[in-house]
């Protein structure tokens, strides 16, 4: 049976929507919460679905606010998905001990160790429930869509389109984690949700899995940008490994680097628009033809 689906607020926007819903997952056992921005091309076609999945400390306020992405996303009639970044509600022993791990760092995986895996299961939330929900709810073309995020959220858009190449068709990333079996964000959230057996971590990791792909060539172009100010990208980022690993098996990428921008939203909003282009080209976007 249908989870009842709650519209928390619905706000006109540049001819379309945004609106906030909650529902009660089965996936993660609790509340959840995501957001959408409906474009105005939706009230006579289904239209693209682009999924974006924000970082550490975001709620599924974070993109919709500070991104700046609806007026392009109208324009090209783009529909934008933005999920919660993990389960909240459920306390669980030390879920709220530090940023980068527990309740807002959900690391968009399955978990496997208790206390996390009844909970900790971002991974299937993202790529099954809330496609499902947006599919009966919403005027989608679940044929065509894509993903993109930023830090975690990048990491999570980069793993989960190389995990599912033939359900999404576009995907792109703001300053991720790029290979986070080699950074302390990872190795922790990791070693907490996944358990210390480190090659169960490259299920997780998108270095290691663009790096097995076998058809490089001929997949899809992934963008990445990254700001060569951000404060994290020597310690936690590391997209030259990402590079290196697209290079290794002919995957085309462009990673281009921004003189002077750092980790936050002023950097994303500043390449926004570049990013929907990218995708709604991708993906048949009804504004793009």
């Amino acid at each position: 049976m249908d989870a009842p689906l709650e519209t928390i607020s619905r706000h006109r926007c540049f001819g379309g929507f945004v609106s906030f819903h909650r529902h009660e997952s089965a996936e993660t056992r609790c509340s959840m919460r995501f957001a959408v921005f409906t474009p105005p091309q939706a009230e006579k076609q289904r239209v693209p679905v682009l999924y974006y999945l924000a970082g550490l400390t975001c709620t599924e306020e974070t993109f919709m606010i500070k991104a700046g992405a609806q007026r392009v996303a109208a324009e090209l009639g783009l529909m934008l998905v933005a999920p919660d970044t993990s389960p909240r509600g459920v306390p669980l022993p030390g879920d709220s001990d530090s940023w980068d791990f527990g309740v807002g760092a959900g690391f968009y995986l399955d978990a496997t160790q208790e206390p996390w895996s009844r909970h900790y299961r971002m991974y299937s939330y993202v790529t099954r429930e809330l496609p499902a929900l947006i599919e009966r709810h919403f005027p989608a073309d679940m044929e065509r869509q894509g993903i993109f995020g930023h830090s975690m959220g990048g990491h999570g858009a980069l793993t989960i389109y190389l995990k599912n190449p033939d359900r999404y068709r576009s995907v792109s990333a703001f300053a991720p984690i790029a290979a986070p079996m080699r950074c302390p964000w990872g190795e922790k959230a990791f070693t907490g949700y996944l358990g210390p057996d480190r090659s169960r971590w490259t299920e997780y990791d998108a270095s290691e899995l663009v790096s097995r792909v076998k058809d490089g060539p001929s997949r899809p172009p992934i963008l990445v940008d990254q700001g060569l100010a951000d404060q994290f990208l020597e310690q936690q980022l590391h997209p030259h490994i990402f590079e290196e690993a697209c290079r290794s098996v002919k995957y085309p990428l462009t990673l281009r680097r921004h003189e002077g921008y750092d980790h936050g939203y002023y950097f994303i909003s500043t390449f926004i628009e570049d990013h929907l282009r990218h995708h709604a080209g991708l993906l048949g976007a009804p504004g793009n033809r």
